[in-house]
C-alpha cells in the first residue's frame, strides 16, 4: 500500500486522487509512514462503511476545489500571455523576465522550489497590465504624468487579480512590489531595502534587464553593455546590489536569453559587414 501510495503521487496523472489507505496496522508509527508516503487519510480495520464513505466523499469535495484552483490558475497564465498580445513590442517577455528570474534565484542559492516560484512569479508580474488602457500601453512617445499614474496601477491591479488562486501568498508580493526601489523612491509603496520581498527584488531586475535589452514602442533595444553598464550603475539605488552583482556574475549562457543573445550577435554581423 505505501509503494503504491508513492507511486501515485509521483505520476503526473495521479498525483492529486485522494488517497485513503485502509489497512490491520494501527501504530503511529505506521500512519506517520502512510502520510509520508503520500495518503490523505488513514483507516484501520475493521473500517465502519459509513465512516469510509463519509471521508471519501470529505477528500472529494476537496479534490474538486483543488481541480477548480488550478483551473483559475490556467486562466491567470493564460491572462498574462493576453498582455503579451496586445502589445507586439513584449512578445516572450514573460517568458524571458521568468527565465531571468530562476537564473538569479540559482545564483542567490534559493532551493529548487524557491527557483520555481520565482520564475512564476516572473511569468505574471505585469498581469495588471491587462487592464491598462492600449493607448498608454503602446504609447510611442514618453507618457504624460497623468498617464503614468495610470500604468503605476498595475501592480496593484495585478496583485487583485490573482488574490483568489492557491498560490496568492507566494505570487502578490512581487506582482505589487517589482517596482519598488532599493532607495526607497519606488511604488505602490516606498518600500526599501530588504523591506522588498525578495522575489520582487529579483523580478525587478530581471523585468529591467529585458526591457532594457528589448525593442520598446518608443525606442529599440540597448545593447547587452549598456544594459550591465545600467545596472551596475544602478546596484545599491535602484536594485538589490547583492543580486546585481550575481546576476552579471552568471555565464552569459545562464545569463541572457537566447534571443538577447541572437539579437547581438546579428548587431555585431551587421556592424563588421
Amino acid at each position: 500500500g505505501y509503494e503504491v501510495c508513492t507511486r501515485m503521487r509521483q505520476n503526473f496523472a495521479t498525483r492529486l486522487t485522494p488517497v485513503v489507505l485502509v489497512t490491520s496496522l494501527d501504530d503511529r508509527s505506521d500512519r506517520i509512514r502512510g502520510m509520508d508516503a503520500g495518503a490523505d487519510d488513514f483507516l484501520s480495520k475493521p473500517v465502519n462503511q459509513t465512516e469510509l464513505l463519509a471521508r471519501v466523499r470529505s477528500l472529494l469535495r476537496v479534490k474538486r476545489l483543488t481541480d477548480q484552483l488550478d483551473s483559475s490558475e490556467t486562466v491567470i497564465f493564460t491572462l498574462a500571455r493576453a498582455v503579451e498580445a496586445k502589445d507586439p513590442y513584449t512578445e516572450q517577455h514573460t517568458a524571458r523576465v521568468g527565465d531571468y528570474a530562476r537564473a538569479i534565484a540559482t545564483a542567490a542559492g534559493l532551493t529548487s522550489e524557491e527557483q520555481a516560484a520565482v520564475y512564476r512569479c516572473g511569468m505574471v508580474h505585469d498581469i495588471g497590465k491587462i487592464a491598462i488602457s492600449d493607448v498608454i500601453l503602446l504609447k510611442p512617445a514618453k507618457l504624460t504624468l497623468a498617464e503614468f499614474e495610470s500604468m503605476k496601477r498595475h501592480s496593484l491591479i495585478g496583485e487583485e487579480i490573482v488574490r483568489p488562486l492557491r498560490s496568492a501568498a507566494m505570487l502578490m508580493p512581487a506582482i505589487r512590489h517589482h517596482h519598488e526601489r532599493w532607495d526607497g523612491s519606488g511604488y505602490p509603496d516606498g518600500l526599501k531595502g530588504t523591506a522588498i520581498p525578495l522575489n520582487a527584488r529579483i523580478v525587478a531586475i530581471s523585468d529591467a534587464f529585458d526591457a532594457m535589452t528589448s525593442d520598446r514602442p518608443y525606442r529599440r533595444a540597448m545593447s547587452i553593455d549598456q544594459a550591465r553598464a545600467i545596472l551596475t550603475e544602478g546596484r545599491a539605488s535602484q536594485w538589490d546590489a547583492d543580486l546585481v552583482d550575481r546576476f552579471l556574475a552568471l555565464p552569459e549562457s545562464q545569463r541572457y536569453h537566447p534571443t538577447v543573445l541572437l539579437a547581438r550577435k546579428t548587431v555585431e554581423e551587421a556592424q563588421a559587414a
